[in-house]
């Protein structure tokens, strides 16, 4: 079950960095539209560490992207 999350976690990670990088936004940016390190956010982008649905919800609005956009694996 915990390598499953982890699995999950990771690919939700990689969705954020693909639009983040197709909409030419840095790192930067959004760290400090989140109010966060950019190292603290390189870390949610490289999955190292876990992301809140808070924090989640944040930056998908700030990706113009739906939620679910990210969340939805591609069996959907």
């Amino acid at each position: 079950m915990k390598e499953t999350y982890k699995k999950e976690m990771q690919r939700i990670a990689v969705k954020i960095r693909k639009v983040r990088e197709y909409k030419n936004l840095s790192q930067g940016y959004l760290a400090s539209r989140i109010g966060i390190s950019q190292n603290a956010y390189s870390k949610i982008e490289l999955g190292y560490s876990k992301i809140t649905l808070d924090r989640l919800f944040h930056i998908a609005k700030l990706l113009d992207v739906d939620t679910y956009e990210l969340l939805a694996s591609k069996r959907n």
